[in-house]
C-alpha cells in the first residue's frame, strides 16, 4: 500500500500557534510536545499521542501503518528507517498503531487513555473560552478514566481546584510535557482550512462546543462547578450585576442611551444595580466607554471567585458576548446577554438571549471575515460608515426591558416601576 503522505507527515511537524479568541495572534503559542516520544515499545520504539499520534523507529526496516479505531480507516502506510512518523490530525482520535519488521509484527498498540496522564491545554487568555472549554475536558476525564491534567492561567485555577480534587491543574510554565501519554490543545482555530486542530470550524458549531468536537465528547452544553469566595450573600438587598466592557467595540452594546435607561428602569424596579467590570472605562483612540451613569463601581482587581460569589447571589446579570456572562452563567445565575456580532448559537443557550435580526448580524461566526485582534475598530462589513456598528447600536431598549420581565425574579415582584 503506498504512503498516504496527504493525511500524515514524516518527521516532527512545526509547533503551529492558534490563536485564542482575544489574544492576538504572535503573542501566544501552545506549549510544544515532548522533543522525542514519551511511551517506550519493544525494539527502542517510541510513542506517544501528544501532538497527534508519533511513532519513532530505530535504525532498520519497518513498516507502520497508522488507523482509526472508530472508522477502520486506514490513516497512513508506509516502508521506512530510523524516523518518526507524526498524524496530521493533532485533535482527538482514537488511532491504532502497527508495527512490522522483516514481516513479523513487532508492535500494535491501540489508543487508550485510562490510568494514564493526559493534558489539555486551555490558551492563556481571556476567561470566557476557558469557562466555555472547561466541562468537555471533565467530559473527556469520565470518558476515559484518564489522569486528567489541565494547565490554564493562574487566575482560573481557584475557581475550579477546590471543586475537582481528581484533576490536576497546572500554569503554562509548570508543565512537564515529558510525563504526559497524550495532549490536546484547545483554542479558536481561524486559519485552520486542514482542519489539523480542530474536526469542524469552530464557527459552525459554537464557541465552547468546539471543545467537545476537538476532545470527541459530546458537545452538548454543560456546567462546570465553580468555588466561591467566602461570606455567603454580600447584601440583604436585591442587587443585579451588569457588565459592560469588553475587548473590542463590536462586542458592546453600542446604542447611546442604553445602559443609562436600562439602569434607571432596574433601580425604579427596587434593585441595586452593581457594576463589575475589572475596569470602569476602556478603549482605545478616540473611543471609550464609561461605567453607565447610575451603576455602583463594583469594578476593580477583584478575585474571579469573589466575582462569581457577587454573580451566584444576583437576582440576574446583564452582560455581553464575554467572560463575566460565562462565569454568570456558570454559577446558574439568569443572563440577559446582549450581542450582535455574534450568532446565539455562538455562545451557552439562554431564553433572555437579546439580538436585533433586523441589523447586520452574526458577522464573527462568518467564515468569510477573519476576526481581526488588533482592530479594537473592527466592523468587516460596514467599517467607517453609519451602518457600523448597527448590529448592538439598533439594539433597543425595549428589547432589553421585554427579556428582562421575562425573568421569573423579575417577574414575580411587587412593586416594580413602570
Amino acid at each position: 500500500m503506498p504512503p498516504q503522505t496527504d493525511d500524515q507527515t514524516i518527521a516532527p511537524p512545526p509547533q503551529a500557534e492558534p490563536v485564542s479568541a482575544a489574544i492576538p495572534p504572535g503573542n501566544f503559542a501552545f506549549l510544544p510536545a515532548a522533543e522525542k516520544p514519551t511511551q517506550e515499545g519493544p525494539q527502542g520504539i517510541r510513542f506517544d499521542f501528544n501532538i497527534g499520534a508519533r511513532v519513532f523507529l530505530p535504525d532498520g526496516q519497518w513498516r507502520t501503518r497508522l488507523s482509526d479505531i472508530e472508522t477502520g480507516n486506514v490513516l497512513f502506510e508506509t516502508d521506512s528507517n530510523s524516523v518518526t512518523i507524526n498524524s496530521a490530525k493533532r485533535y482527538y482520535v482514537p488511532i491504532r498503531i502497527e508495527v512490522w519488521k522483516d514481516g513479523e509484527t513487532v508492535f500494535t498498540h491501540d489508543y487508550d487513555a485510562r490510568d494514564r496522564d493526559v493534558l489539555v491545554i486551555f490558551p492563556a487568555g481571556t476567561i470566557g473560552d476557558q469557562m466555555a472549554w472547561f466541562p468537555y475536558a471533565v467530559k473527556f476525564k469520565e470518558k476515559h478514566g484518564c489522569k486528567l491534567t489541565i494547565a490554564l492561567a493562574a487566575t482560573l485555577i481557584p475557581l475550579y481546584e477546590p471543586v475537582y480534587p481528581d484533576i490536576a491543574f497546572v500554569t503554562h510554565d509548570k508543565v512537564e510535557a515529558e510525563k504526559f501519554y497524550a495532549t490536546y490543545r484547545l483554542g479558536l482555530f481561524f486559519t485552520d482550512q486542514d482542519n489539523v486542530w480542530q474536526p469542524c470550524d469552530f464557527r459552525q458549531v459554537g464557541l465552547h462546543r468546539t471543545a467537545g468536537h476537538i476532545l470527541g465528547v459530546d458537545p452538548s452544553e454543560d456546567r462546570p462547578k465553580m468555588a466561591l469566595a467566602e461570606g455567603g450573600r454580600p447584601f440583604d438587598e436585591p442587587y443585579v450585576c451588569i457588565a459592560t466592557q469588553s475587548t473590542s467595540q463590536a462586542k458592546y452594546w453600542n446604542n447611546p442611551s442604553g445602559w443609562r435607561e436600562i439602569v434607571a428602569f432596574l433601580k425604579e424596579a427596587g434593585y441595586r444595580v452593581l457594576c463589575i467590570d475589572k475596569q470602569p472605562s476602556y478603549g482605545h483612540g478616540l473611543v471609550w466607554n464609561h461605567i453607565p451613569y447610575g451603576a455602583e463601581d463594583f469594578t476593580g482587581e477583584l478575585p474571579l471567585t469573589e466575582r462569581a460569589r457577587l454573580l451566584a447571589h444576583a437576582e440576574f446579570m446583564i452582560g455581553l458576548s464575554s467572560g463575566l456572562s460565562w462565569l454568570a452563567w456558570s454559577v446558574g445565575t439568569p443572563v440577559v446577554l446582549i450581542s450582535g456580532f455574534t450568532h446565539p448559537d455562538n455562545e451557552f443557550a439562554t431564553p433572555f438571549r437579546v439580538i436585533n435580526y433586523h441589523a447586520c448580524n452574526s458577522c464573527w461566526n462568518d467564515p468569510r471575515h477573519q476576526f481581526d485582534h488588533k482592530d479594537f475598530l473592527w466592523c468587516p462589513r460596514h467599517a467607517g460608515t453609519p451602518r457600523q456598528f448597527e448590529c448592538t447600536r439598533l439594539i433597543t431598549v425595549q428589547q432589553v426591558r421585554r427579556a428582562i420581565e421575562r425573568i421569573p425574579a423579575f417577574a414575580d415582584r411587587p412593586h416594580k416601576g413602570p
